[in-house]
């Protein structure tokens, strides 16, 4: 292989990936009719026909609903609204516990917050980076009102796992699946197995409206509350003869006719663009696989996995250099990563200062709970020195780009030494010309 590019040699990939580009002449064509109707949205928040938005909106869902086998489908105008509907759904209220992973986006802990809810943070399993049961049981008190679990990266938690746990404990489990559109854990899809799911189409998703989402359920009265909360619920309970009133204060969550018809066009290409990224991840793994101090994702079994992050796992140790530098060296190859994605939220200043709702800290002035360093030790380990991350999301990568990757992996894997003596080098102290 030639010389590595960080000390000097010619890149691997000479030019940057283009983005992912998802918007074509279909997306076109459908904000194109919004507009000559004249009609960006049709909700009003109060009793009638377009309490429920516009024919857009209404044909989105339906189609979500109908590919899901769920019987109620709810746009709203985020992932972290649709989160933020869901606690309210479900009763949270000051003081009830949820049970929440500390490695995801913040969204997931803050919705509970939404509430007075107080997240309680379970660790994650090092394989596939979702909730470990275990620790998610150890997790429970009689405060407990629901679990959050995200299908990270687009791969399944043990959702079936989960649901037993929650139905023999009388809570609920929400799906937080923005990252899994297609994830499937034993023939059945993320989202599904909770009593809510939660979906993501915001710019970066697999597919995406710029910004929006979407929740799905069996139950009807869970469907009522999250259409409720989601458009100013206090001025339609009496008219829908809604008779439990925790939580119907309503907000403005809800999504435009054209979002709804931005993502009535992507969802027809779903398969192919999710499919996409696993055939890329599949290339990065297979290529990857026999490296020392390098473990690749792989899908546990029975399980699809949609790689919305393509997650490496670095031993330092094994492979003989630190990730910091074995990152500078992957970049100079020209393969766009990150390390560590999200410090763990526990460590987040809203917990470590115990201040959230008001100036008296509510609602952690109703636990004891305290989110001190080393509560989630997998989670830390992979933040502080093992997570290596590419997003396949966010690149368009042909098969040859796919290849290259691969070659820049192998490439500063092999000259690991070199960059071992280099760091030794750097580091070494510089003599003083006096």
């Amino acid at each position: 292989m030639s010389e590595l590019a960080l000390l000097g040699g010619a890149p691997v990939l000479p030019e940057p990936l283009p983005p992912y580009r998802s918007i074509g002449e279909p997306e076109m064509e459908a904000v194109a009719e919004v507009m000559e109707s004249g009609c960006l949205s049709a909700f009003y928040g109060s009793p009638g026909p377009e309490f429920l938005g516009g024919p857009k909106v209404r044909a989105f869902e339906a189609a979500w609903a109908e590919r899901f086998g769920t019987k109620h489908a709810v746009s709203v105008n985020s992932a972290t609204s649709g989160l933020v509907a869901a606690m309210g759904a479900v009763g949270v209220s000051p003081g009830d516990e949820v049970v929440v992973p500390p490695w995801t986006m913040s969204a997931t802990a803050m919705a509970p917050l939404a509430y007075g809810g107080i997240p309680v943070f379970a660790d994650i399993e090092p394989d596939t980076f979702c909730l470990d049961v275990g620790a998610v049981k150890a997790a429970l008190t009689p405060r407990t009102r629901a679990i959050i679990a995200v299908n990270l990266f687009g791969h399944p938690a043990r959702l079936a796992e989960l649901r037993e746990l929650a139905d023999r404990r009388g809570i609920w489990l929400v799906e937080d699946s923005a990252q899994a559109p297609l994830g499937e854990e034993h023939g059945r899809r993320c989202g599904t197995v909770g009593h809510i799911g939660v979906f993501s189409f915001n710019f970066h998703k697999h597919i995406h409206t710029g910004e929006g989402g979407m929740c799905v359920t069996g139950d009807d009265d869970l469907a009522r509350r999250l259409q409720l909360i989601r458009n100013h619920g206090e001025n339609t309970v009496a008219w829908l003869g809604v008779r439990d009133l925790v939580n119907m204060i309503g907000f403005n969550l809800r999504m435009t006719e054209l979002s709804a018809a931005i993502g009535l066009a992507q969802f027809h290409n779903m398969e192919e663009h999710v499919a996409t990224r696993e055939r890329l991840a599949t290339t990065l793994a297979d290529g990857a696989a026999d490296l020392d101090g390098l473990t690749p994702p792989r899908p546990r079994s029975g399980c699809r996995h949609n790689y919305y992050c393509w997650t490496l796992r670095y031993d330092a140790d094994a492979v003989g250099v630190s990730r910091e530098t074995f990152s500078r060296a992957l970049h100079a190859e020209g393969f766009p990563h990150f390390v560590a994605y999200v410090e763990p939220l526990y460590l987040l200043p809203i917990f470590q200062e115990r201040i959230a709702l008001g100036r008296d800290g509510f609602p952690f002035t109703l636990t004891e709970r305290r989110y001190d360093k080393g509560l989630c030790p997998v989670a830390e380990r992979l933040h502080e020195r093992e997570a290596i991350l590419f997003e396949p999301c966010a690149w368009q990568v042909s098969d040859a780009d796919a290849e290259r990757l691969v070659v820049a992996v192998r490439k500063v894997h092999a000259r690991a030494s070199e960059l071992a003596a280099w760091d030794e080098e750097r580091a070494r102290p510089r003599a003083v010309r006096s």
